[in-house]
């Protein structure tokens, strides 16, 4: 089906301050007037991405993570994504006492409110993590939607994956940005994926499409490559930058992850690993295979234990440790099946 992309800071300037820009709320409404369904992507569960104190800036955090803990309306407090931990919502701020307690950012369960909102007789069901957590969650939802007992499908990454409804012509991207800008040489590609993806749930039949993505980025050349479906042009990109810089496919990537309840202990195993790894690589021939690190995970802390890691890249990094020990570390190997 065609794709448009809006430019949501176009919409801000007009005035706009929906999480739907004008095209998509048009396209909501004739949509459902014409009685077809309508799915709404994002890759975000929860209310709000993250509360904060808007008297001294606090962040309320995982205390066993350091990552911002998400709002979930349907639960009636936190979540932290990474770890499970739960807590309810603070009255007032646990730094300066304020009442300024406030919440920022979108995830589905918002979308599902404000599409309820937008569009008060509209039928919507919400596909995410926390509508399927029974047995069968995920086969009743699909049945209820594929019987157009709803007219609307809010959900996450899962309404990409190979969904065949006659009656869907509408699809919505609600942030087309999420994930692109991770510290992941991966990004890109898995952007390109799910985008394409969730993109061709319309169209899948006689009664035609459309594809609207809404981004705060909208001339960033993965985009506007999806935007097109042009994988061949997406993979030449992406191939070119990856053999400029030396990753998969062009090489391999070994990870040593290093884990310790107090950060000093996970650095120290890291450094001595380090010195070892570095012994090794100049004394065999490993001269094509070079090392990063040690430096902390992106996701520094988590569930309580601090991580470190040590990257090993070349056309086969998994022969320096192979038969050998590296005290305290946790090895992974892209791709998987050559450790």
């Amino acid at each position: 089906p065609p794709v448009q992309i809006v430019d949501m800071r176009a919409e801000l300037k007009a005035g706009n301050t929906s999480i739907f820009s004008r095209a998509l709320q048009d396209a909501l409404h004739s949509t459902l007037e014409a009685g077809h369904q309508a799915i709404l992507y994002l890759n975000r569960r929860g209310t709000a991405t993250y509360v904060f104190c808007r008297s001294c800036g606090y962040n309320l955090l995982c205390p066993r993570c350091d990552v911002p803990l998400v709002f979930h309306a349907s639960r009636g407090g936190l979540l932290c994504h990474h770890c499970g931990y739960e807590r309810g919502l603070p009255q007032a701020c646990p730094r300066c006492k304020s009442s300024a307690i406030r919440q920022f950012g979108t995830g589905t369960e918002k979308v599902q409110a404000a599409v309820e909102a937008l569009l008060p007789g509209a039928r919507v069901l919400r596909w995410d993590a926390e509508t399927t957590r029974q047995k069968n969650a995920n086969e009743i939802l699909l049945a209820h939607f594929s019987a157009h007992r709803a007219d609307i499908l809010v959900g996450t990454q899962m309404l990409a994956k190979g969904l065949d409804l006659p009656l869907v012509t509408l699809v919505g991207v609600v942030l087309a940005d999420i994930g692109l800008n991770l510290p992941d040489y991966r990004a890109g590609e898995r952007t390109f994926q799910l985008l394409t993806q969730v993109a061709g749930r319309a169209g899948r039949s006689p009664l035609g499409g459309q594809v609207i993505l809404q981004s705060f980025d909208p001339a960033h050349p993965i985009l506007l490559r999806a935007a097109r479906y042009d994988f061949d042009g997406f993979a030449h990109q992406e191939l070119e930058a990856r053999q400029r810089i030396g990753y998969p496919p062009y090489s391999r990537i070994l990870r040593l992850e290093f884990r310790a309840e107090s950060d000093g202990a996970a650095r120290q195993a890291a450094e001595k690993a380090a010195q070892l790894l570095q012994g090794w690589l100049e004394s065999g021939d490993h001269r094509q295979t070079g090392m990063i690190g040690p430096l902390p995970c992106f996701f520094h802390r988590q569930a309580g234990f601090y991580r470190w890691q040590i990257l090993l890249r070349g056309p086969d990094p998994a022969r320096v440790v192979r038969g050998r020990e590296v005290p305290g570390a946790r090895l992974a190997v892209d791709p998987p099946d050559l450790l």
